[in-house]
């Protein structure tokens, strides 16, 4: 990289990230393709991150600062990963600007120097006026997309402004300790020793304070803990799977749910991916964990690919969806996803379901989950499928004190938004 100072590289990178963002590109992906490493790579990471959290509030501040539209895409991401870090560091921002500019000096031909340090310069001068602006636009202030407010602003009338909330902060870092070796209290006692603090949410899941490096996790190579949301380790609880059973994780990749399962229960269970690369990853946490399920790539809905005949006792549906209830884990979701996205989801969702259905044994038990807050990818779509098939029953959502067949979890500190219902084939 053509710059001076660790800042204005993760600048130069987290630019180049936005850049491929704004452009159509998958966070993660266009992350990788910097092909960083150690603290340059963290702090690029922090940035691009940041900056796409906080987008709708940055594009809102530059175009009242810039009078025509960019033409370098990683100018714009320059101007945005540096917003950002105004807002996150106050007390640097002089620091900022400078090593913004420096970082400007590496893209296209070091000519966009100048108007790096005038934009920003002008928004340190502006900067009360600005954002006394941007908290009275909805976009801005809530920094997510018009549709998708008006979606959180229908659905949940009294709580959108807490899921946008929840949705532009950083995650909480949950983890799952392997039952078969050890308890949440135990592991809770070895992490206090190492220095990591944090608090047990139940007997396996343990909340920490601060996010970490899994290297720093005691027995992580060996299996003793994996990261896992609180909220899909529901997941394995609720789908209720004994042992000897024959259990399908339709949609498995990475392969939490499936190794969470198999660390409850000697199971038959059979994990399916449609991507090759992503079924590799759950063959990856089985090997870690030293666990064995049978692992197919293959699309679930066409049941004729991949299924033997012999139905199966529990099946976990764990279904591609909009991903809105993790979207600060993922906050490129918010700008790349589009209104119509969330009914082509409800489409193949409902194609899993239906083709599931025909692979589940009578008095057998399917679980319906997502990672989305949206009812059409969620309630809706149980309802419609439960009246479809004259063979569905609706059981309580949760295996304890409720009798709502539905469980929609909305993201909190302590865990990411999910939605649970459990349906029931009749004998």
């Amino acid at each position: 990289m053509n710059t001076a100072a660790p800042l204005a590289s993760a600048l130069l990178a987290a630019a180049q990230v936005v850049a491929a963002v704004i452009d159509g590109k998958n966070l993660d992906e266009a992350l990788a393709a910097q092909g960083l490493a150690g603290p340059t790579r963290a702090a690029a990471q922090n940035l691009a991150y940041g900056a796409l959290r906080r987008y709708g509030r940055g594009d809102f501040c530059l175009a009242r600062l810039i009078a025509r539209p960019l033409a370098d895409a990683a100018v714009r991401g320059l101007l945005l990963a540096a917003l950002h870090r105004i807002a996150e560091r106050p007390d640097d921002v002089h620091t900022t600007v400078d090593q913004a500019v420096r970082a400007a000096a590496g893209l296209a031909g070091g000519n966009f120097k100048g108007l790096v340090n005038g934009v920003l310069r002008n928004f340190l001068r502006r900067r009360d006026e600005l954002e006394a602006a941007a908290d009275g636009d909805e976009v801005a202030r809530w920094q997510h997309p018009r549709w998708w407010l008006d979606r959180l602003i229908t659905a949940y009338p009294q709580d959108w402004q807490a899921i946008a909330a929840a949705g532009n902060g950083h995650p909480p870092m949950c983890l799952r300790v392997n039952r078969r070796q050890t308890d949440a209290a135990a592991y809770l006692a070895v992490l206090h020793t190492e220095g990591i603090a944090g608090r047990a949410l139940d007997d396996s899941a343990i909340l920490l304070d601060k996010p970490v490096a899994v290297e720093r996790l005691p027995g992580f190579a060996a299996g003793r803990v994996s990261v896992q949301d609180h909220g899909a380790q529901q997941a394995a609880r609720l789908l209720d799977a004994r042992p000897g059973m024959r259990v399908l994780d339709a949609c498995a990749a990475p392969g939490g749910k499936t190794c969470h399962l198999l660390e409850g229960a000697d199971l038959d269970l059979v994990a399916l991916e449609a991507d090759a690369a992503r079924a590799a990853r759950i063959g990856d946490n089985l090997a870690r964990l030293g666990l064995a399920a049978a692992v197919q790539v293959a699309d679930c809905r066409r049941v004729a690919d991949w299924w033997d005949g012999r139905p199966f006792d529990r099946i976990l549906a764990d279904v591609p969806c909009s991903a809105s209830g993790v979207v600060r884990r993922h906050p490129d979701i918010k700008w790349l996803r589009r209104a119509r996205d969330v009914a082509n989801f409800a489409r193949s969702q409902a194609e899993i379901l239906d083709a599931l259905w025909q692979v589940l044994a009578p008095g057998g038990r399917m679980l319906y989950c997502t990672c989305s807050v949206f009812p059409q990818e969620n309630a809706l779509q149980v309802a419609d499928f439960a009246a479809r098939h004259a063979d569905a029953i609706r059981l309580p959502a949760k295996t304890t004190g409720d009798d709502n067949n539905e469980w929609q979890l909305l993201p909190s500190a302590e865990h990411d938004g999910f939605f649970y219902a459990r349906l029931e084939k009749s004998a």
